[in-house]
Parts: C-alpha cells; structure tokens; sequence
C-alpha cells in the first residue's frame, strides 16, 4: 500500500491481519451466541453490566463498550424490549439514566457466557503461546491507553 504517512508495508499488513482476525473472532462469537438468542453486543452490555454490579450509567456503559452514547442508548432500549435491561432514572441527576440488568438478563448471560468462554478459548488462547498472549494484551493495552490519552479519533484529511 502506497501512502504519504511513512507506514510500511509490513505496518499495513500487520494491521489488516489483526483487522481481519478481530472481524472473524466476533463473527466466531456471533454465530455461537446466536444458540442462545443474543447477539455479541448483547452480550458485550451484559457481560460490562455484570462486571458493574449489574447497573451502570448509559455514559459509563458507553466507556466501557467505547460506543458513543447514541449507540448505547439505542441498542439498551432494543435490549429492554426483550427485558434483558431496564432502564431507571438517576435520583441526583434527572437527566442521567441507569441501565440495569434484569433477572432474566442474568438468566440469559449465565446460559451464554460458557458459550462466550469456549469459543475464545478455542479460537483465540489456544491458538496463541502465553508469551504471544501477553504481547497481545501488552500492545492492545498501549494502543489503548494512547486513544485514552489523547482522544485521537478525529485527524482529518485536508
């Protein structure tokens, strides 16, 4: 690939491999999850309510699942047709909603997380030494931690 940037070829290929190993593991997910009625991000709110206790704000939600609070808001509100959330009113701030976890969305995510679990383990950490394992983790953490730091999802091109 030819660019002004200065990224090499081995750059735009290590990036389109991990691209396209991340599209096929949620593909992986998706269809698996797909036996228990969910969706993979219906399992991402679940499984980022579950680790909160079981409530979270839509804006905490949203920087859990880095999804803009649209996104959030629209995908909670199909997910609370189907009850697997509620959505409740935040007492100090009346403009702030809570997103809540129902029984029957801990009934569902009990059912699916074994599903989740196996097919990573199968597909991803098998596949991997532990060495590889922690420099994934290490890498994804520092590329993280700089989108963190500086909000770095707008450049433009003039």
């Amino acid at each position: 690939m030819s660019d002004t940037t200065g990224t090499t070829d081995g750059e735009w290929s290590a990036w389109r491999t991990l691209s396209l190993m991340h599209a096929q593991l949620v593909a992986a997910v998706g269809r698996s999850l797909a036996a228990v009625e969910l969706s993979y991000t219906d399992f991402q709110v679940l499984e980022a309510l579950g680790r909160a206790q079981g409530r979270a704000r839509v804006v905490e939600l949203g920087d859990e699942l880095g999804w803009e609070k649209s996104r959030v808001s629209h995908h909670v509100t199909r997910m609370q047709e189907r009850g697997l959330v509620a959505k409740e009113r935040c007492p100090t701030d009346h403009r702030g909603l809570y997103v809540v976890l129902t029984s029957e969305g801990r009934r569902v995510v009990r059912r699916a997380a074994p599903v989740y679990a196996l097919v990573i383990q199968r597909n991803f950490v098998d596949r991997v030494t532990p060495a590889q394992l922690r420099g994934i983790r290490d890498a994804a953490d520092a590329v993280l931690d700089g989108l963190t730091a500086s909000d770095s999802g707008g450049y433009t091109l003039r």
